[in-house]
């Protein structure tokens, strides 16, 4: 006779943005075809966008962006979720009697589909969306699928200025410099949303620069030494900024030889950190007459990380008895 095994009574949900299953243009599709139908990314009537969407943005989109993510991909898969899944291991390691699983808002593992199969469960289910700044566009759309597929769940809003995670940021900038050299303006590239959504009420550009100077303030830079900056611009409209790309192609002009930049709304290393900043505005820097942007990567699955993580996770539960 066997003896049964009791489930954990509490499960952790780390849930990023998502990915391609396969940096091909099928694949690609599927992807955008979900994340960009969401209305929380992307606010347009919806008898427009998603004709608009399936006719014209997938068909010339997919194939272009499938070449950026062949550029990044690694033996294991999409850096994003083979970081994500060595996050969640390593949580997991660091919390005891916890099931600590990786899940994706978009693609696969769906949390969508995760939340459905907890419904019956009995366990307290808490998902920490890994933005650590908080906004609509991203963190309420992981809220939206919590109050469709599992109300009674908790989710942790933001940890934008949490001490563990800004020391840990902070020291992987201190790491980078000695391994790599200090560059003579160090870059926060946050990720951009349109402006209209923070005029609107939308916190995420105050968490932003709160968590930029949180973690300036830990590396004791003077207010010179460090500047905030928004990427990853999509669509028309006003955007946050100033933009990451016109402000690396500007500093060389200034006679800013090197610069470094990291990047602390993304947990992983994506897309938007590898391809975009580390290859496209490197070589803007380049071209503009810079000598170097040297990027600083994410956390991924740093210690550090994971036991930041894991003490925001312990606060959450221990808030719910």
């Amino acid at each position: 006779m066997t003896d049964t095994v009791r489930p954990a009574s509490d499960v952790l949900l780390l849930a990023n943005l998502g990915t391609p299953s396969a940096p091909t243009p099928p694949a690609v599709a599927r992807y955008l075809g979900e994340f960009l139908a969401d209305p929380r990314v992307v606010q347009l009537p919806r008898l427009l966008w998603l004709p608009l969407l399936r006719l014209v943005v997938l068909p010339l989109r997919s194939r272009k962006v499938s070449h950026k993510y062949a550029e990044i991909w690694m033996d294991e898969g999409s850096p994003l979720e083979v970081h994500t899944r060595r996050l969640a291991a390593a949580v997991r390691a660091r919390l005891p009697g916890v099931r600590v699983e990786h899940v994706m808002r978009y693609g696969e593992p769906s949390l969508a589909r995760r939340l459905k199969a907890l419904r019956d469960d009995g366990a307290r289910v808490l998902v920490l969306p890994l933005y650590p700044q908080y906004s609509t566009t991203t963190t309420a759309s992981v809220g939206d699928v919590i109050a469709r597929e599992r109300p009674q769940a908790r989710m942790v809003d933001d940890y934008h200025v949490d001490p563990a995670w800004v020391h840990a940021v902070a020291d992987s900038i201190r790491a980078h410099w000695d391994r790599h050299g200090r560059g003579e303006r160090l870059l926060f590239s946050f990720h951009g949303i349109p402006k209209r959504l923070v005029d609107g009420g939308d916190p995420y550009e105050r968490q932003c620069h709160a968590s930029a100077r949180a973690i300036a303030a830990d590396l004791g830079l003077s207010g010179d030494a460090w500047m905030t900056t928004f990427q990853s611009r999509f669509g028309g409209g006003k955007w946050l900024s100033p933009a990451t790309d016109a402000t690396v192609g500007a500093l060389p002009a200034e006679g800013v030889r090197r610069i470094d930049v990291v990047c602390p709304g993304f947990s992983a290393d994506c897309l938007e950190t590898l391809e975009e900043i580390a290859l496209q505005n490197a070589e803007i820097f380049r071209s503009a007459g810079g000598d170097t942007l040297s990027y600083i990567p994410c956390l991924n699955d740093s210690p550090a990380h994971a036991l930041a993580i894991a003490g925001i996770a312990t606060r959450a539960f221990e808030a719910w008895r």
